[in-house]
């Protein structure tokens, strides 16, 4: 049974005020709203026709707030099936077909070339707490593929991040700490 705490609200662009379900999972939690706005506000000039990477989607709160604002298309990639199959479910309620599922582990993915047929030019990066892979993921998106030259990547953790912890041609535009929340934005950028 879902209540009232496995509700998210998307907070903008066309489905504005739009309440979906996920799944009642342990360690699946939604990027809180004022963190998404500020999120968004950060992106507001580059989300519109982008083609964006949600990894540990979970409830899909990022990816559904950048469909809703206007992105060309989402990857949406978590290894619950439970997680697949609400995501599955909320994209047909709100009629998206320029999304997709995959079902698998993230971090897995990345450690391998991209496979996923596309490259990204945003990418949010919220993995669970406490298993230490943000530094991992940052290099497997650089090392094998999954980049646009000019790439924005979204971070959340719960420790600040510093910019030696990354690849050199990540760099660190925006940063905040919103209760035990620390969030960045990266921009990456390798010159033609």
């Amino acid at each position: 049974m879902t209540g009232q705490n496995n509700k998210l609200r998307i907070i903008g662009g066309q489905w504005r005020g739009r309440k979906l379900n996920f799944p009642d999972e342990p360690g699946l939690r939604p990027t809180p709203d004022r963190v998404r706005e500020t999120l968004f506000n950060w992106l507001q000039a580059t989300i519109v026709g982008s083609r964006c990477l949600d990894l540990f989607a979970g409830s899909g709160a990022l990816g559904f707030e950048a469909l809703s604002r206007g992105a060309k298309h989402v990857t949406m990639i978590d290894k619950s099936h439970q997680a697949i199959t609400s995501l599955k479910n909320n994209l047909e309620l709100l009629g998206v077909n320029n999304a997709s599922l995959v079902n698998t582990d993230a971090s897995h993915l990345l450690t391998q070339e991209n496979k996923l047929g596309q490259t990204f030019d945003v990418v949010f990066l919220d993995p669970p707490f406490h298993q230490d892979l943000i530094v991992a993921c940052c290099e497997g998106l650089e090392k094998n593929s999954f980049l646009d030259p000019v790439a924005y990547i979204y971070l959340e953790a719960e420790y600040t991040i510093d910019e030696d912890m990354l690849p050199a041609t990540f760099s660190i535009i925006r940063s905040k700490k919103a209760g035990k929340v620390n969030f960045h934005l990266i921009k990456r950028e390798i010159q033609a």
